[in-house]
């Protein structure tokens, strides 16, 4: 595995030091002489972030800038500036980038103490890489089963199987609907998969991946013949896409439909009636979906590291700013605390989704996987190859260019 960039010198121990005090509950002097911080976020996030940072002016004196950048090119620039000295002090983006941050080694580690275990532990497991921590975890997103409840009043299925003959009671041409598309799509895909006990890649015991392919042996061969039998029922159909599916869902033609909270907005706008579900296992283990967990990272070459890490981890760790950032945001809070106090049924049915569900791997390794993988899973619910050997071929297609780095 590629080993993570050690950040030495000056500016690592400052941030170890100060990051231990936060751990243990102490607080950390600002240096007097620049109490100006910057902090690049999207467009969104900037409105969400407004109130944040005028309480953390108010409580520590200090101000930090936000600056608007597109949501998709906050991470490039990072990697782009940081080196050259005009990068920020923080960023705030999703978790996925972290391995190449770390590539380039324009990220700074961070000590969180004994503040991990606050946090839901699938969100500061995406902050890990190689038994170090780069951020802390703001907020958590993933799929969940949505029901129609005009379709369908009660789900009593406690497997996928079953759900699909529940599904089938409604009438409707769809019994539950998946997004599929000309390359299938693993992400949509992924809770089935790892319920067959066959994850895209071993975890360590923090909860960071390897670079070790988990997918492949009998359990990989397990979940490839049954997607192909749903293909044969016609349960799964690459025609299928977002698209469709969304659009099949809002005009009542399945009671069941597998999304993200970015597909709630047009339902509600719809005027459907819903409830939020996690999603039944197909293949006897958890059905756990890939977790999107967005954080707050600091650079390895800020102009002020002690005061970054002062917001980072000392302000932004807390329950009183993870609660300010729900109230501003709405979005699934990573702090156990104030993930408790979510009384919305939506956010909190997508919370009891994702509780089992596993971070979105940000090693540089899982740019291997995606096309491989959504190739393997169209051919095999399509029908165009033998699912073990398709399975097979993928697997090997993707520990090749994994290999050829």
């Amino acid at each position: 595995m590629r080993r993570s960039i050690t950040i030495i010198g000056a500016v690592g121990v400052v941030l170890a030091l100060a990051g231990c005090a936060a751990g243990s509950g102490g607080t950390t002097s600002a240096p007097e002489e620049d109490q100006t911080l910057t902090l690049w976020v999207d467009p969104n996030r900037a409105v969400e972030m407004k109130p944040l940072v005028a309480d953390f002016k108010e409580k520590r004196g200090v101000t930090v800038e936000l600056v608007e950048k597109a949501v998709d090119k906050i991470g490039p620039d990072f990697v782009a500036q940081v080196p050259t000295g005009e990068g920020p002090d923080m960023i705030i983006s999703a978790h996925d980038g972290l391995g190449e941050w770390i590539k380039n080694g324009v990220v700074a580690p961070i000590e969180l103490g004994d503040v991990v275990d606050d946090f839901v532990p699938v969100a500061t497991a995406a902050m890990a890489y190689d038994g170090q921590y780069y951020g802390v975890p703001l907020a958590i997103e993933n799929v969940a089963l949505v029901r129609n409840n005009a379709l369908l009043k009660e789900t009593k299925a406690t497997t996928f199987d079953e759900l699909i003959a529940e599904g089938r009671t409604a009438g409707t041409e769809f019994p539950v609907l998946i997004q599929q598309g000309e390359s299938s799509d693993p992400y949509h895909m992924y809770p089935l998969q790892t319920s067959f006990g066959a994850p895209v890649f071993k975890q360590n015991p923090d909860g960071s991946y390897t670079d070790e392919l988990a997918m492949g042996g009998d359990e990989g061969h397990a979940f490839a013949s049954y997607i192909a039998k749903l293909g044969q029922e016609g349960v799964l159909d690459i025609a299928v896409d977002g698209a469709i599916a969304g659009q099949a869902f809002g005009d009542g033609k399945s009671p069941y439909i597998i999304t993200g909270p970015w597909g709630i907005p047009g339902m509600e706008e719809a005027g459907i009636d819903f409830t939020v579900l996690p999603v039944p296992s197909a293949g006897g283990e958890p059905a756990q979906p890939f977790v999107g967990v967005s954080g707050i990272f600091i650079s390895s070459k800020s102009k002020n590291p002690v005061l970054a890490n002062e917001f980072v981890v000392n302000y932004m760790a807390t329950e009183e700013a993870q609660d300010l950032l729900y109230d501003s945001s709405k979005r699934s809070p990573a702090l156990i605390a104030s993930a408790d106090k979510v009384t919305d049924p939506v956010i909190a049915g997508f919370n009891a989704a994702g509780a089992e569900g596993a971070p979105m791997p940000a090693i540089p390794e899982m740019s291997a996987v995606w096309g491989f993988w959504g190739t393997a899973e169209a051919q095999i619910i399509d029908g165009q190859v033998d699912p073990i050997t398709g399975w097979d071929t993928m697997v090997a297609n993707i520990q090749d260019a994994i290999d050829k780095g």
